[in-house]
C-alpha cells in the first residue's frame, strides 16, 4: 500500500489562525469535500474529462501521464483540497499554481473526432473547457456521496454547486458559462454526453493507464476496483466506449461495494474518514489569533 499513500496528499501546514478560506466550517463545501471516499469518483471524473476531445488533446500532448498516469488526478486533488480547506494565502498560491500550469497548454486537435474537427484549437485557460473539468468533479463527488454514502438532497447538491462555483472561479470558469443552479449543470453534464463526449484513440490510451497504472499502486487483488467504480458511475456509451466489462460479477461487486461503504464509513473516526486537509482547516479556525 505504500504506493497508494504516496499518491494522496499529504497534510498542509496549519496556516493563518482564525482563517476560514474560501468556505468555512457550517458550508456544504466542507461537509462533502471533507471524505476521503469522494476519492472513489476520481477515476470515472478524469475518463470523463479525457472523453472530451479537446481536454483528452490537451492531456495527451502535455503530460507526462505515460510515465505518471495519475499525476494529473493528484495534481487536482491537491489542489481542490487545498482551494476548499486553506486560509487565503494557501487558496491564492494554490490557483495561482493551477494558472502557472495551465497557461502553457494550447494546441490544436491532431485527429478528428466524431464531433469535434481536427485543426480546431484548445487551450487549458478556456473557460468552456475549464467547465467540463470542473463538472466532472462537482458531478461525481455528488454521485460517490449519493450512491456509497447516503442520499444526497436536491438542497444539498444546490448548496454544494454555489459553494464550488468560487472554486470554479478561481481555475478560470467564468459566470458566463457557469450554469445557474445544480439542475443546471446536470442539464450541463448530459448534453455533453450526448453531443461532444467521444472516448477516441487518445481518451482510450489514457484510460489504460489510469486504470491499471504501472508500476501498480494498490495491492493486486484490488486492482480491478478503479475499474469497476469508473463503470459503474459512468453513462453506458461512455462505459461501452472504454471497453470496461459490466457484466454480472462487476454489478455485484458495486453493489456489495455501495451496501458496505453505508454501513461501515458513518462509524469510521475521522481520522480515517476525513482528509487531514479538513482537521487541520477545522483546527485552524477554532484557534483564536
Amino acid at each position: 500500500m505504500r504506493g497508494l499513500a504516496r499518491f494522496f496528499p499529504p497534510a498542509p501546514a496549519p496556516g493563518d489562525a482564525g482563517d476560514a478560506g474560501l468556505f468555512g466550517p457550517g458550508s456544504t463545501a466542507w461537509r462533502i469535500a471533507r471524505e476521503r471516499l469522494v476519492m472513489a469518483g476520481g477515476p470515472a471524473a478524469l475518463l470523463l474529462q479525457v472523453a472530451h476531445p479537446l481536454v483528452g488533446e490537451g492531456v495527451r500532448a502535455h503530460s507526462d501521464f505515460t510515465t505518471d498516469p495519475l499525476r494529473r488526478l493528484r495534481g487536482t486533488l491537491d489542489a481542490v483540497l487545498t482551494v476548499t480547506f486553506g486560509d487565503r494565502a494557501q487558496v491564492r498560491a494554490a490557483a495561482g499554481h493551477v494558472a502557472r500550469k495551465h497557461r502553457p497548454v494550447t494546441g490544436t486537435l491532431v485527429r478528428s473526432s466524431a464531433s469535434v474537427p481536427a485543426g480546431t484549437p484548445y487551450s487549458a485557460t478556456d473557460p468552456g473547457l475549464a467547465l467540463w473539468v470542473f463538472a466532472t468533479l462537482v458531478w461525481t463527488a455528488l454521485q460517490v456521496r449519493d450512491r456509497f454514502l447516503r442520499p444526497t438532497t436536491a438542497e444539498e447538491c444546490d448548496a454544494y454547486y454555489r459553494d464550488m462555483t468560487q472554486l470554479a472561479h478561481l481555475f478560470g470558469v467564468t459566470d458566463a458559462v457557469l450554469p445557474e443552479d445544480y439542475r443546471g449543470l446536470e442539464r450541463y453534464v448530459a448534453r455533453q454526453f450526448r453531443e461532444t463526449l467521444d472516448a477516441g484513440p487518445a481518451a482510450r490510451l489514457i484510460a489504460r493507464q489510469i486504470l491499471a497504472p504501472e508500476p501498480p499502486i494498490i495491492p493486486a487483488p484490488l486492482r480491478p476496483l478503479p475499474s469497476i467504480l469508473a463503470a459503474g458511475l459512468l453513462p453506458a456509451r461512455l462505459r461501452e466506449a472504454y471497453g470496461l466489462p459490466w457484466r454480472r460479477r462487476e454489478r455485484v461487486v458495486f453493489a456489495v461495494l455501495r451496501r458496505t461503504t453505508r454501513l461501515v464509513v458513518p462509524v469510521l473516526p475521522g481520522n480515517v474518514r476525513y482528509w487531514p486537509h479538513y482537521r487541520v482547516a477545522r483546527d485552524r479556525v477554532q484557534t483564536e489569533r
